[in-house]
């Protein structure tokens, strides 16, 4: 099913990678909730991680893709690793920021962007690597920080931030895809939850 919807992601986008991650951890995260109703989302994340870790002979093999050719030059870990290793970016990023944005009294909305900028903020983006090097990935991960220092999407001075974070970002022609894959995960895993503060599609 992840082979088929990544086929067709690539037919719809005439072969541009939009979100290959999020097909791969989302796809991953279905199977492991699937097996582990009613459980926790780190439970899930350890059984997704179980299922990463099998061996896939049908796999295809893409040695030259950016992904595996920035892993290899930087001798970074990539979206697969990220899964094998139970979704650390999530389980320890993206969903505590997301509830504490929540308990601050941040909309919805700047909950999301603040759970994106704590994975961003440590995340080894691969798609930012492969763009603009280590100093993109050291300014990306900086300006989340400087974002979230500031008080968030919700604060004055967090939207300053956002801002020039986003403009930096732009003139590198830099951006965060494999965060923005995790926040989907992350996304996810936080409406399983018995009592999700948002209803499914709000903004």
């Amino acid at each position: 099913l992840g082979r088929d919807g990544e086929a067709e992601m690539l037919r719809v986008t005439a072969g541009v990678n939009t979100h290959r991650g999020a097909i791969w951890a989302l796809g991953l995260l279905c199977a492991a909730a699937a097996l582990e109703s009613d459980a926790t989302a780190e439970r899930i994340a350890i059984s997704a991680a179980a299922l990463a870790r099998l061996e896939d002979p049908a796999a295809p093999r893409n040695p030259d893709s950016h992904g595996a050719r920035v892993c290899r030059r930087y001798g970074v870990l990539g979206a697969r690793e990220q899964a094998q290793h139970g979704f650390p970016a999530v389980i320890e990023q993206g969903l505590p920021q997301l509830n504490a944005s929540r308990r601050a009294g941040a909309g919805e909305q700047n909950a999301r962007l603040d759970a994106l900028l704590a994975i961003m903020s440590q995340l080894t983006d691969t798609c930012v690597l492969h763009r603009a090097g280590l100093e993109g990935l050291e300014r990306m991960q900086q300006g989340a920080r400087a974002v979230l220092a500031a008080g968030g999407a919700a604060s004055l001075a967090g939207r300053r931030q956002l801002r020039a974070l986003d403009h930096a970002m732009l003139a590198l022609n830099a951006s965060p895809g494999g965060a923005a894959d995790l926040l989907a995960a992350t996304l996810f895993l936080d409406r399983l939850a018995p009592a999700a503060p948002a209803p499914i599609g709000s903004n």
